[in-house]
């Protein structure tokens, strides 16, 4: 029986997310207010299933993966959808932008900032002529298309070191090839493993003695507290329950961790998920959730711990973040001359 829960702080909702949620929201209610219909957003707003679930039933907010999507919908469902579309948490590329700009929609930009500084850094160095390395976990992740779009000439998508789901579109750090080896700079996806991201950093500065680092690590501040959380609890538990989407990178590297440093490490998307959890031996177990998970999902957890063990312990282990990015603006389509 397990009678004791570990709850890791910070979890759940980062500053980026709770920005881009709320985004949302407003945007939402406003549009239908003024009876302009239903709010478009480019991609996931976050990468959680039941947080999109909840902004399409509740607020009648429409996903979509390609712009040209938006005309369909213009003439569908009890008004139709507006003339605005948000842009997700992970930053969309130029290309896209402009797209945005000759259909005449109006733009409400809810990319995280952290991520906006590395898009930033590539576009700054690959002005001064040199060659972005960019390190992620995948070619097809919306920040790292983002990112790379950015400089798409002048930018590799590196893998990290000890990727456990290494595609072969992503290169080898040990290996990559650069037109100049002494410009050469390296960024980063914001949501990676810490200690992976190191290793790789360190291979690519062996390799490239005059790679240049950004004077900020890319690595968002909440993935790396997330993180530091987990190590500071594993020791302590039997078990590791992460509740996070798939689709979250932040979610799936807490999951790894969680993993490598307990031996046994369970991900969820919810807490009806637990009923397929093996816990045979387990007294303590350990809990945190992606940066994009909201946290009745992980107070759900406890009440399914709670309900089989009434004397349940909860511990709530380190401290909250007290950080806030300010709403973005909303951008009109550029007049037509």
């Amino acid at each position: 029986m397990v009678e004791t829960l570990h709850l890791a702080k910070p979890r759940g909702f980062c500053a980026g997310v709770v920005m881009a949620i709320d985004a949302v929201e407003e945007a939402a209610a406003e549009q239908r207010a003024r009876g302009d219909g239903d709010l478009a957003v480019y991609h996931a707003i976050v990468h959680n299933a039941t947080v999109v679930d909840r902004l399409n039933r509740e607020h009648g907010v429409h996903f979509v993966e390609d712009l040209a999507d938006l005309e369909a919908l213009h003439s569908s469902g009890d008004g139709g959808i507006g003339d605005t579309v948000v842009f997700s948490a992970h930053g969309v590329s130029p290309a896209l932008r402009a797209e945005a700009a000759r259909r005449g929609l109006t733009t409400i930009d809810a990319t995280c900032p952290l991520v906006t500084k590395v898009h930033n850094e590539a576009i700054k160095y690959a002005r001064k002529g040199y060659h972005v390395l960019l390190i992620g976990d995948s070619v097809n992740h919306q920040e790292v298309i983002g990112t790379r779009g950015e400089a798409p000439e002048h930018t590799t998508v590196v893998s990290v070191v000890g990727n456990r789901h290494h595609e072969p579109e992503l290169a080898d750090p040990r290996t990559v090839s650069v037109p100049d080896p002494d410009k050469v700079v390296v960024v980063t996806q914001t949501t990676l493993s810490v200690d992976d991201t190191m290793r790789t950093i360190e291979i690519l500065k062996e390799r490239f003695p005059k790679l240049v680092q950004p004077s900020r690590s890319d690595l968002c501040y909440a993935t790396k507290n997330r993180q530091d959380a987990v190590k500071r609890i594993a020791a302590m538990v039997d078990a590791f329950v992460v509740v996070s989407s798939t689709t979250s990178s932040n979610g799936m590297r807490l999951l790894e961790l969680a993993e490598d440093m307990t031996g046994r490490a369970l991900r969820i998307d919810a807490p009806e998920d637990l009923g397929r959890a093996d816990l045979e031996g387990v007294r303590s177990v350990g809990v945190t959730s992606a940066a994009s998970t909201p946290d009745d999902l992980v107070q759900g957890v406890v009440a399914w711990f709670r309900a089989r063990n009434p004397g349940l312990q909860v511990v709530e282990e380190g401290e909250w973040e007290d950080i806030t990015f300010r709403k973005p603006k909303r951008v009109p389509p550029p007049a037509v001359t």
